[in-house]
């Protein structure tokens, strides 16, 4: 190892923060030049969050992964989304959250249930394997790819298909993002139907977040809150995986890994208790909003940046087909039982 490398390893494990520093100004830099583009006329209608996820796919899927950014870019798309969820408490009260009621419990719970087992029998239909109809399921059903980590580390699963299955996972999740929107007109969802209809069937945490918000408030808040319903779930749903692996003799090396809890859920119900018991005067709110934005921006740039369509393709059409089956059934689950019960 040459002096400058030793260096340069050595400054990283005294100081942390610099390994963190190239992939958090790559992520704010995206976030800065969607936030400029909104200046131009016409490009001000769209959301800063929907220009900074292509900008980030764009940079991905041309230049590659840029030296030095992978930590940093990982710690947007974790810690700070995290951060931003906890903020989005702040505009939430317990009466807000109480608008889900039992019904969206039930589309919920129900469409978890029903989208893990469709899609691991539609997966042995297609002669697509145990492990990857699995991580499909579970990424699909729970909350995409910190699911699909989470399924793969207690089961023992294969490191080529929970790549296969974020990118897949990410992919139809980043479609539903542009697509939600498009439909809630045509389908005459109210702010309510179609906050419960997003957050309890699309993917990831930001992408649900981000197509709850084109709804409206109403829609932001019942989609933020059925979203983070699912990702309650994800420890008691994928330990009894992980148990039942075990049991069948199914689990491969790794396995036994208890999935981390997701504690910014805790963050998200304190700071909305806090707004429940307090009223925070707007010129507090304000900026609180305007960081929210932001720092999802951020986060939605570190999605894209980590989206590769070239990873969706290479395992072949099957479990490409899986997965838009997934996508579609929960889909169609929860808009079927909100249409129904609602």
């Amino acid at each position: 190892m040459s002096t400058t490398s030793a260096t340069s390893t050595a400054i990283h494990k005294k100081h942390p923060v610099l390994a963190l520093a190239p992939g958090l100004a790559l992520t704010i830099g995206i976030t800065l030049v969607a936030y400029a583009l909104r200046l131009i006329p016409g490009v001000d209608k769209f959301s800063p969050m929907i220009l900074v996820i292509l900008i980030g796919a764009l940079v991905h899927n041309t230049v590659g992964v840029i030296p030095g950014t992978g930590e940093g870019v990982t710690f947007s798309l974790k810690r700070i989304l995290r951060l931003a969820i906890m903020l989005i408490g702040l505009q939430i009260t317990a009466q807000e959250a109480a608008q889900v009621g039992f019904h969206g419990l039930a589309i919920i719970i129900t469409g978890l249930l029903a989208t893990l087992t469709a899609t691991i029998l539609m997966g042995r239909f297609l002669g697509v394997s145990r492990g990857l109809s699995l991580l499909i399921a579970v990424g699909t059903s729970i909350c995409g790819a910190s699911a699909i980590v989470a399924a793969k580390a207690a089961t023992g699963g294969e490191d080529d298909d929970a790549a296969y299955a974020v990118a897949g996972v990410t992919l139809f999740g980043t479609t539903a993002m542009f697509l939600y929107p498009a439909l809630k007109g045509i389908l005459h969802l109210n702010g309510l139907d179609f906050g419960l209809w997003a957050g309890s069937s699309v993917h990831e945490v930001a992408q649900a977040v981000f197509a709850s918000s084109q709804g409206g408030k109403e829609a932001l808040y019942i989609g933020t809150i059925a979203k983070l319903t699912r990702v309650a779930m994800m420890a008691p749903v994928i330990i009894v995986l992980g148990e039942v692996y075990a049991r069948m003799g199914l689990s491969g090396e790794g396995a036994g890994k208890r999935p981390p809890f997701p504690w910014f859920l805790i963050g998200f119900l304190a700071m909305s208790a806090l707004n429940s018991l307090v009223t925070i005067p707007h010129v507090i709110m304000d900026p609180v909003r305007g960081a929210t934005t932001f720092l999802l921006s951020m986060a939605m740039a570190a999605m894209g940046l980590h989206t590769n369509l070239r990873h969706v393709f290479s395992a072949g059409v099957k479990p490409l087909a899986l997965g838009l089956f997934a996508s579609a059934f929960i889909s169609l689950w929860a808009l079927a039982l909100i249409k129904l019960t609602m």
